[in-house]
């Protein structure tokens, strides 16, 4: 069993009976760490002999892919990278095909793609170029040719790159297996090839693949194929499936640190004072004798040294910080000086914690609660578009520094889209934040969200202009969400506020708001919230009055 992803390659193209080859294709399989954090990527394109220049716009698609989705975040899945990328290439494919040719038909192509990552395969597909996989001898055609039928003996694509500014993408996943096949054609192969055929010359030239991609090809042609004759065939030798023993030695390749105190010296940090512990972690407060800047070491408690769990979760950490720079995040240094044990390197912030601001503040200005609001969305906005979630966003994980900054810390419940994606032989921990702002669909069991988020924000909002909770002290898994209008507490508050802090942290995730710059745009301006949302004990009240008037008019009709 191979503990990393591996592929044989065979590729063939000819141009066949006409007169340049517009197809194009490519493969990748980049060194660690990006092979198993983004995989390995094959491609097949076709350019359009219909265009004006087909060949520019395959090839364009297929570097542009190849090189792009591994300038993409590491923390964004394969389905959302693959998206973004194609939509800029089309967008900007049409743009040139306009610019240069003047006409939607100047760069256009079809394009399939296949991207493994860990032991899952992923399809992206516009045109009819084909992707097959072959497994255990079964053969299965993964892509759907977008073609339309006008008569019996003529038909055109329906979808292409290029073609219009907006593009429809077809995607798909899949498990991959080790000893899987997957084999690309373009159309002059495929359709001149019957796949029975296509599967022999497979099967007898599993140890040539090339050889194999050149005899499919030379049969299209012989079958009387008019197009260009392109074929690519990845053969999957290895998959990234560590076992937990490689798995845990990977993990455990630093020491822990002993215990750190006042005037010890840690890889040139000098240590000034503990800043906190718990049974978790500690944290201390350094200076970093190079830069003279004072720091903050992280550093795991010796209570889990033989937890891959948590040494895997202490890693993500810091993982986490050294992709995100925000102003309103802190940040976590990238390490200059070699480690000689587990820990890491972060901002020090001179400042309070939101919990003890609130303590000294009661119910603020809604002028000073939008600040701090504003500030912690801006900073989770920085983690939304790195498809992460933070998952535990509290008064007591946000610091206002003595600027009056906002800064999220704390990463240590975030869920990372893209190394969700990753199988690892241990089961991930998945902290789900805080009792009273965790949101509700964590404790039944469902996955969040960035509305997730965006629920444990608004109690904080709640909070911060009552100095309660919009639901009261919560149990463990409470059954019903009862929401306590903050009017109540806070007679001052306007009543369009109270609606906008009802909806923001509404039970159901699909009834609050769907970004967090519209919960900012009601909490600073008046809107006219329905009367069932400002004042549901009124809309009932009205509701049944209206009713009984209707009732009494039709019992007189009746009496007639």
């Amino acid at each position: 069993m191979s503990n990393i992803l591996s592929l044989s390659v065979g590729q063939y193209s000819q141009t066949g009976r006409k007169a340049q080859n517009q197809d194009a294709f490519g493969v990748v399989t980049p060194e660690e760490p990006l092979l198993t954090s983004k995989g390995a990527v094959a491609v097949i394109a076709d350019g359009v002999s219909s265009s004006e220049d087909g060949g520019k716009a395959s090839d364009y698609s297929v570097k542009g892919f190849l090189n792009d989705y591994y300038s993409t975040p590491e923390s964004w899945t394969v389905k959302t990278a693959g998206q973004k990328i194609l939509t800029a290439l089309n967008r900007w494919l049409y743009g040139q095909g306009y610019h240069i040719y003047g006409t939607n038909k100047g760069l256009v192509t079809t394009l399939s793609i296949l991207v493994i990552k860990s032991t899952t395969g992923h399809i992206f597909h516009l045109g009819d170029t084909r992707i097959y996989h072959f497994h255990n001898k079964n053969m299965e055609c993964l892509t759907q040719d977008h073609r339309i039928q006008v008569s019996a003996d003529k038909e055109y694509l329906a979808r292409a790159m290029g073609i219009e500014l907006n593009i429809e993408i077809d995607y798909r996943s899949l498990t991959v297996n080790e000893g899987d096949y997957f084999l690309f054609s373009t159309d002059g192969v495929h359709e001149y090839v019957e796949d029975a055929e296509i599967a022999r010359y497979l099967y007898e030239n599993t140890s040539d693949l090339t050889k194999a991609c050149q005899l499919i090809t030379e049969q299209a042609y012989a079958n009387d194929s008019p197009d260009n004759l392109t074929c690519q065939i990845i053969r999957v030798e290895g998959l990234a499936t560590p076992d937990s023993n490689t798995f845990y030695k990977k993990l455990t390749e630093l020491p822990f640190p002993p215990a750190l105190t006042a005037g010890m010296n840690l890889d040139g940090y000098h240590i000034l004072r503990e800043l906190y512990a718990s049974s978790h972690v500690q944290l201390y407060v350094a200076l970093d004798e190079e830069t003279q800047k004072q720091v903050v070491l992280k550093t795991p408690s010796l209570n889990f040294e033989d937890d891959p769990a948590y040494i895997d979760l202490f890693l993500h950490e810091e993982w986490i910080g050294k992709r995100l720079t925000h102003p309103h995040v802190m940040k976590i240094y990238e390490h200059k000086r070699h480690r000689q044990c587990l820990y890491y390197v972060a901002e020090y912030i001179q400042g309070q914690t939101l919990r003890v601001w609130m303590n000294d503040n009661h119910q603020p200005p809604l002028s000073e609660m939008r600040v701090i609001i504003e500030q912690i969305a801006s900073g989770l906005r920085a983690f939304h578009r790195m498809e992460m979630i933070h998952q535990d966003i509290k008064p007591e994980n946000i610091i206002i520094d003595k600027h009056g900054t906002v800064k999220i810390i704390d990463f240590g419940s975030t869920k990372i889209a893209g190394l969700e994606e990753i199988t690892t032989p241990i089961e991930r921990i998945n902290l789900l934040g805080t009792k009273n702002y965790t949101a509700p669909e964590y404790l039944q069991g469902y996955t969040g969200s960035t509305r997730s988020d965006l629920f444990s924000m608004g109690v904080i909002a709640y909070e911060m202009l009552t100095g309660q909770l919009p639901f009261g002290e919560l149990d463990k898994k409470p059954q019903r969400l009862n929401y306590i209008s903050a009017c109540n507490y806070n007679p001052d508050l306007p009543v369009w506020v109270d609606c906008a802090l009802k909806k923001a942290v509404h039970p159901n995730p699909t009834r609050r708001y769907e970004s967090l710059s519209e919960f900012l745009y009601d909490l600073s301006h008046p809107s006219p919230f329905p009367l069932r949302e400002r004042n549901p004990v009124a809309f009932w009240r009205r509701t049944s009055i209206v009713a009984m008037i209707i009732n009494f008019f039709l019992l007189l009709l009746l009496l007639k």
